[in-house]
């Protein structure tokens, strides 16, 4: 049941404050009107969470491997009510939908498995060799540790899959540290029912309550989450200028802290001239059905493609707009990214420098994105920077190059990317391998003969690239690794058996990978 509520802990709160989620299909309000969480409810909320870190922190992995694999059952168990709110939030189609359930509770079954592995507590035993000259070596013990409570905010474009129950909370749950959402205002509704499966699973498990609150909150109150000296991390997925703000929140602090925040990616696809020549129109056909799914509101959407002039880019090119010419107008999630796509297009559409090659088929709804195909030169797009912005949603820049060393410049020139895409042949690899070496340094996924949308989950994905796609290219925000970012080494020194910690202790009590006098021990 959905009654427009705060969340914290095992309470159910209202404020005065109310808003409506918007149906982006209709602009009609929906029913019923949210309360919005002031600094009350963010002090209550932390405090809770701080209470519970330490216990929740010290469960062993299977306790927590439960707690996850509940959460998804949950969720499951909501049924069609959860699917039919998210879409009437959202605008996206029923199997995006029901996909997108499928990915958030597959990924809390992941960190549940990561959890019985054992590898992530990094556990490492350096043994004591009292008899070594000209000194000898105390007994060291290592292992990962929870930071603390995390706030995770809520992503617009991903309602389930990196909002409430996403990605972030997941792998903060795996590591011990309780978890604060600052749900998104774009889908209330379906935050608060995917809250409300989190909070049954808490109190399934036995577990402390300030494990999870829930808070749809002003942005004032997101900013004070993050400036509460008992949160230790964040977790953010959105615009550029709402992650630096929270990152200049999290320096000031007399602490800082992590952000871990994904923000802008264009995601660069280079066409080579073997693979153009061979297949130039079935490409050209297949980008656009990448660039146009889902309204182009991916993180990893392929806003640049690179590829030398000639007859085979003209047939590519062809072929694309011929594509983008019939795709029809899609709703975007909220009034607010409509304007900004729209804006975003209109900057390219009127840059003297940009040629307008297609359109999509004309909106018929209020906040439908109409797909755009744009095309420029490398040496303009290489005098301004602005070309390289994110236009978030279906349009796309088509920049021409003389040859590949000119290819090289302008992919040299790019900011940090979430991924880059590499459409070749065979002859193609000899000069794909010069641009290896300068695409491993700008972007954190590299692709060849796909396109960019669609994100594994598991635990060799990478979602994660250098700033600006994320605030810290050493981490990504899905797969198995994800753990590590709310986790910290701690180190024992000659500690007595009895005050080890378990994982620690002579006999490996986990069973769990460790490594022993630099010997790697399976179990």
């Amino acid at each position: 049941m959905i009654t427009g509520a705060i969340l914290i802990g095992r309470e159910e709160t209202h404020t005065q404050a109310s808003y409506a989620a918007i149906n982006p299909a209709t602009g009609a309000a929906l029913e019923p009107r949210f309360t919005t969480a002031g600094l009350p409810e963010v002090e209550r909320a932390c405090a809770l969470a701080d209470e519970a870190a330490v216990a929740f922190a010290e469960l062993d992995p299977e306790t927590r491997a439960v707690f996850l694999e509940t959460i998804a059952d949950e969720i499951v168990a909501i049924g069609d009510i959860l699917i039919e709110r998210a879409i009437a939030e959202t605008g996206l189609p029923r199997a995006r939908i029901e996909g997108e359930r499928g990915r958030t509770a597959g990924q809390l079954r992941l960190f549940a498995q990561v959890l019985r592995e054992g590898s992530w507590a990094g556990l490492t035993i350096d043994p004591a060799l009292p008899e070594r000259a000209p000194l000898p070596r105390p007994d060291l013990r290592v292992r990962k540790v929870a930071l603390g409570p995390v706030v995770v905010f809520g992503a617009s474009n991903f309602p389930l899959a990196f909002s409430v129950a996403g990605g972030d909370t997941a792998a903060a749950f795996a590591a011990g540290c309780p978890v604060i959402v600052k749900g998104h205002s774009a889908h209330p509704g379906t935050g608060e029912l995917v809250a409300r499966a989190i909070q049954r699973a808490v109190a399934l498990c036995h577990l402390p309550e300030g494990v999870f609150s829930y808070l749809p909150a002003t942005r004032e109150a997101g900013t004070a989450l993050v400036a509460d000296h008992r949160v230790k991390a964040v977790g953010f997925t959105g615009s550029r200028p709402g992650g630096m703000a929270l990152m200049r929140t999290a320096a000031a602090r007399p602490e800082p802290i992590p952000v871990y925040a994904e923000m802008s990616s264009i995601n660069p696809v280079v066409l080579f001239p073997a693979a153009l020549a061979a297949r130039a129109e079935a490409l050209g056909a297949a980008f656009v059905g990448s660039l146009t799914m889902g309204a182009g509101q991916f993180c990893t959407n392929p806003g640049l493609v690179i590829a030398i002039d000639g007859p085979d880019l003209d047939t590519f090119l062809a072929s694309a707009s011929a594509a983008m010419g019939g795709s029809a107008a899609q709703d975007m999630l909220t009034p607010g990214i409509h304007s900004a796509y729209v804006e975003g297009v209109s900057a390219l559409a009127g840059h003297g420098a940009v040629t307008t090659l297609a359109r999509g088929v004309e909106p018929t709804g209020p906040h439908q994105a109409q797909g755009a195909l744009f095309r420029t030169t490398a040496a303009d797009f290489l005098a301004d920077p602005a070309l390289g912005a994110e236009v978030f949603g279906s349009s796309s820049l088509v920049i021409t190059v003389t040859d590949m060393a000119e290819a090289l410049k302008v992919i040299a020139a790019l900011e940090g990317q979430l991924t880059a895409t590499l459409i070749l042949d065979a002859e193609d690899e000899a000069e794909a391998a010069l641009l290896l070496p300068v695409l491993e340094r700008k972007v954190g996924r590299i692709l060849v003969n796909g396109w960019p949308t669609g994100v594994e989950v598991c635990h060799a994905m990478v979602h994660g690239g250098p700033f600006p796609s994320t605030s810290d290219g050493r981490t990504t925000s899905v797969g198995a690794s994800a753990i590590e970012r709310f986790l910290r080494p701690v180190c024992y020194q000659n500690m007595p058996f009895a005050l080890l910690p378990e994982g620690l202790r002579d006999g490996n009590p986990w069973n769990a990978p460790r490594r022993i006098d630099g010997v790697l021990k399976l179990g």
